[in-house]
């Protein structure tokens, strides 16, 4: 691997791949040992084995036979030695779809830094893409309090 944006940028297609073949090990594969991960739900993981051991019955179970589909890296930089950052979009397609719904795409922002003669993402934050409608729609539907939230 190199020293560039075009690396960095790399990394989320091999983990769309490895979602794909519903492989935990691989979809961290390019993780720090001690990374930390934000889904979108605002669970954070912190360690790669955590992150296996809790992804691959995912994969195994509620995600089986999903797929990420439609990835793009829109923004890579290198912004200091050894320091680079990528936004990634995505969408996760169920079994019999061929297309993800607008609800099921997500951006990530990954944190990386070249150690151990590669670069490994140190950080990745997940966070679902909503239109302001969708948003709007939801905070008319009265719900109650946002989780971990006050009335």
């Amino acid at each position: 691997m190199q020293l560039s944006v075009e690396a960095i940028s790399a990394i989320p297609a091999r983990m769309n791949e490895a979602w794909n073949r519903s492989d935990a090990t691989a979809f961290f594969a390019d993780f720090a040992d001690d990374a930390e991960f934000a889904d979108f739900e605002g669970t954070i993981y912190r360690g790669r084995e955590q992150m296996i051991a809790t992804h691959q019955p995912i994969f195994d179970t509620v995600m089986k036979g999903s797929r990420l589909l439609r990835g793009e890296v829109p923004f890579a930089r290198i912004i200091g030695p050894g320091c680079g950052v990528v936004h990634h979009r995505v969408g996760i397609a169920m079994p019999g779809e061929k297309e993800p719904p607008p609800s099921r795409y997500s951006m990530q922002l990954f944190v990386m830094n070249w150690q151990n003669d590669h670069w490994e993402v140190v950080a990745l934050q997940n966070s679902r893409l909503i239109s302001l409608e969708a948003v709007a729609a939801l905070e008319s539907a009265d719900l109650g309090p946002a989780v971990g939230g006050t009335p």
